[in-house]
């Protein structure tokens, strides 16, 4: 282990260093944090970590005992010294360091929730407003969501600078400096790095009171029983079902679990059978398939456990970049009626005779009494049929009925805007606005992407884009790609992908392609076109388009799962 202890060695006097020219451009010495780490007493990682990260008679590993993070961060932790550092651990092994450095070292539910995106890997645009130059810095190479999921002490976030000099030189001028001459007023302005290591040390400190609350009250949920599952998919919509879920006779904080739901647009039901374990007392990390599913097809499950142990929410997510995915929200099931949706949920005013199923739990077998609410202007003509799971009734919504959501009721169980009732369709729009996809099959996985048309009422003011707007939900549309015209004589069009009726894109195999000019990748910009045609007679079919970036494959991928650094 002659190596790693060099390479900590160097990246402990490339931090002392740094921590001096922190100093200079600051005007001084910071002070020094003397925040208490943790002692490590669990005997894999002292035997397995040692060589590198000397414990002292307290128990405090130096690096190990000053850092908190999410079992994904851990993860990457665990990994990269496999990558880089050649440990060598069994995969039982590194699963125990990594629920005891989870659980004893993690985030309390409050620290976590701000990043949850990250865990749940999401394609989202979030902004980190409280510190806008530590924003630059941070994410010239990742997101946000690996930062803010993070608590170290002082020198710990400077020996995470030092790490990053040390294992990607590059950052040195990507990040941590200032680009170009510096201003003529800027004399002993502190370097960008220097900023944002002040900042993290400060918001993001290793220790704090939400942490100590949570710690000291932490312990594995009891979460068997069954469980109402609820949520939605992008190109599918909501679906609705329920979740069984056992304890592990070996374990208190690990589950298998068996899942079944129906879409509700057509129909189509689905189980998925699993297995799980949840870290630091409430973070689900699971994974589950369907029947018959090869193993890149499996699901993993990334949920939250709210206080109380009565729900639970998160995504479910697969696909070579993780880009397929579904909103989950598990409420658990008592004796009392739960209603946990609405197959159609937008009623338009002067229907008759629609058919519409509520889902739910424990709801009422009988006629009279299984019979909805849906609020005014909304008739129950008949029920025609009533089971615990659901009820599926007619309803005939009045030509005056008003715009807006109406809560449902059955049997005292009620569902906050649970429909939404409007009078016309006035717009529809694409989404995502911005997708991106990428080319792979030969070498790298494709990216793929899924969009959708989404239809509004303009609302009373007749604007769009307002406050008063109505989503009225998905609608089926046409699909169509147009070039996007950003060159002369653009091509992209005839080589990125196709775009089947269901809005999914799938790109072009990774070139190059001596078919075009250059020997390009199948790469470049399209416009993604929905065109809705909504039966509205003497009413042109409504259109939206959202632009869609094809790119190359992710050739450097971060990521733990995958045994990169």
């Amino acid at each position: 282990m002659t190596s790693c202890h060099s390479r900590a060695m160097a990246l402990l006097a490339l931090a002392g260093s740094m921590s001096t020219l922190g100093a200079q451009g600051r005007g001084g010495a910071a002070a020094r944090d003397t925040t208490r780490g943790f002692a490590i007493q669990d005997a894999a990682i002292i035997a397995n970590c040692k060589e590198c990260h000397a414990r002292d008679t307290s128990g405090m590993m130096t690096r190990i005992s000053y850092s908190r993070k999410t079992p994904e961060g851990w993860e990457i932790s665990i990994r990269r010294m496999a990558v880089l550092n050649g440990v060598k651990l069994d995969p039982a092994v590194a699963r125990q360091i990594l629920r005891y450095l989870s659980n004893n070292q993690g985030l309390a539910p409050a620290e976590a929730k701000p990043g949850r995106f990250e865990a749940e890997r999401r394609m989202i645009e979030y902004r980190y407003t409280a510190d806008p130059q530590t924003e630059r810095v941070c994410r010239a190479c990742h997101s946000m969501g690996r930062v803010i999921t993070q608590r170290r002490t002082r020198e710990e976030w400077e020996l995470l600078t030092a790490t990053h000099r040390g294992l990607y030189p590059n950052v040195e001028f990507q990040a941590f400096r200032r680009g170009g001459p510096p201003p003529a007023d800027s004399a002993g302005a502190p370097q960008p790095m220097d900023v944002a290591i002040n900042h993290l040390s400060r918001v993001f400190p290793l220790r704090t009171a939400d942490w100590n609350v949570w710690s000291a009250s932490m312990r594995p949920p009891r979460l068997e029983g069954v469980w109402m599952m609820s949520g939605t998919e992008p190109g599918r919509g909501a679906f609705y079902g329920r979740v069984t879920i056992a304890r592990s006779a070996t374990a208190p904080d690990e589950f298998t679990t068996h899942a079944t739901y129906r879409y509700a647009k057509d129909g189509k039901t689905l189980t998925h059978d699993g297995k799980s374990i949840v870290y630091t007392g409430y973070q689900w990390r699971g994974r589950s398939s369907v029947p018959g599913a090869k193993p890149d097809e499996a699901w993993r499950e990334v949920m939250m456990v709210e206080p109380g142990w009565q729900e639970m929410s998160g995504r479910w997510y697969r696909g070579g970049y993780d880009e397929f995915g579904m909103d989950v929200m598990l409420t658990r099931v008592t004796a009392n009626p739960v209603v946990a949706g609405v197959s159609q949920r937008a009623l338009r005013t002067n229907s008759k005779g629609m058919e519409l199923t509520v889902f739910g739990a424990n709801l009422p077998r009988d006629a009279q009494a299984a019979a909805p609410d849906f609020g005014p202007g909304i008739t129950v003509d008949r029920v025609v049929r009533a089971t615990p799971d659901s009820i599926t009734v007619r309803v005939s919504i009045d030509s005056a009925a008003a715009n807006g959501a109406r809560d449902v009721y059955v049997a005292g169980a009620a569902l906050r805007a649970g429909v939404l009732v409007y009078n016309r369709v006035d717009r529809i729009k694409v989404a995502p606005l911005a997708g991106m996809a990428r080319v792979g099959g030969n070498v790298f996985p494709k990216q793929f992407q899924q969009f959708d048309a989404i239809a509004y009422n303009n609302g009373v003011d007749g604007k769009p884009d307002t406050d008063d707007d109505l989503e009225i939900g998905l609608v089926d549309a046409t699909w169509s790609l147009e070039e996007y015209g950003v060159t002369y004589d653009d091509d992209d069009l005839k080589f990125v992908g196709a775009i089947d009726q269901r809005g999914l894109f799938t790109p072009n195999v990774d070139g190059p392609n001596t078919a075009r000019s250059g020997n390009r990748n199948n790469i470049g910009d399209v416009w993604v076109v929905a065109t809705a045609n909504l039966g509205d007679k003497g009413v042109k079919p409504l259109k939206a388009r959202a632009q869609l970036v094809v790119t190359v494959p992710l050739y450097v991928r971060w990521d733990a799962s995958r045994g990169s650094p």
